[in-house]
């Protein structure tokens, strides 16, 4: 199933690049939210793949919404972003990504994240570690909060929040620096491979981070709620880390 994740993440980030760059039709999901006829096509192809290979499975895509398939084993579910980043590719900035998990009986079991304008593949299995293009991935090994490069992302609706600001502001200060890309499944793939020691975000869905996790929790990275306690993908907000930065990053979170 990971190499077929793998195959199928491929393929559709080809889609993504095919399309970059070029004029194509951009419609709101909301005030902010965008999608674009490369999330669409992207979608259109990793779902014809599942239902293909894996017809009793479960679906959950950003586009298409939640599909559960009559007469299916319930225990397997795919949970896809076709194009993570999508105000990025928009505006033709090259921070995006496809992203595809594998949960089984509550559990992901494999995540795999393309970023098709790099040609990196991150891709993990449950028990079986992290590798980006085929090469095994660890955490950072920093210790120190003082240390550390960190990423964030902010919510649609942040206007209405007041606790982004002041996490940004006090993780600032604290560390080497925040910055903020616009993707948060490459975020916790680049924390997964050691480029950043944390990320956290609020107002996440499970296809921002499903993949993510795992790759982090593999590569040997801790993932939590903001107050500490194990992660529900379902139920935002998230704090990654490298492990040994994560308590400094929840004192203050919490």
């Amino acid at each position: 199933m990971l190499n077929f994740a793998i195959e199928t993440a491929r393929d559709a980030g080809g889609i993504l690049l095919e399309k970059f760059g070029r004029k194509i039709k951009i419609s709101k999901k909301g005030d902010i939210d965008l999608v674009t006829e490369a999330d669409l096509a992207s979608e259109a192809l990793i779902l014809e793949r599942i239902r293909s290979h894996f017809p009793k499975h479960s679906i959950l895509a950003e586009e298409s919404g939640e599909a559960v398939v009559k007469g299916g084993d319930p225990t397997w579910k795919w949970i896809i972003d076709p194009l993570d980043g999508t105000t990025n590719y928009a505006h033709n900035y090259p921070c995006f990504c496809v992203t595809l998990a594998l949960e089984h009986n509550g559990e992901i079991v494999v995540g795999v994240t393309y970023d098709p304008t790099r040609n990196e593949l991150f891709a993990a299995e449950a028990g079986g570690g992290a590798t980006l293009n085929g090469k095994p991935i660890r955490v950072s090994a920093i210790d120190k909060l003082s240390n550390s490069l960190l990423v964030t992302g902010f919510p649609y609706d942040i206007k209405e929040r007041k606790e982004p600001a002041r996490h940004l502001h006090e993780l600032l200060m604290l560390s080497r620096g925040v910055r903020r890309d616009g993707s948060a499944a490459l975020d916790l793939a680049y924390v997964a491979c050691g480029r950043f020691e944390g990320f956290w975000e609020e107002g996440l869905n499970p296809w921002d981070i499903a993949a993510g996790t795992l790759l982090v929790k593999e590569a040997g990275g801790q993932i939590s709620y903001f107050d500490g306690s194990p992660l529900d993908i379902y139920r935002p907000p998230l704090a990654a880390s490298n492990g040994l930065i994560h308590d400094q990053m929840i004192d203050i979170l919490k």
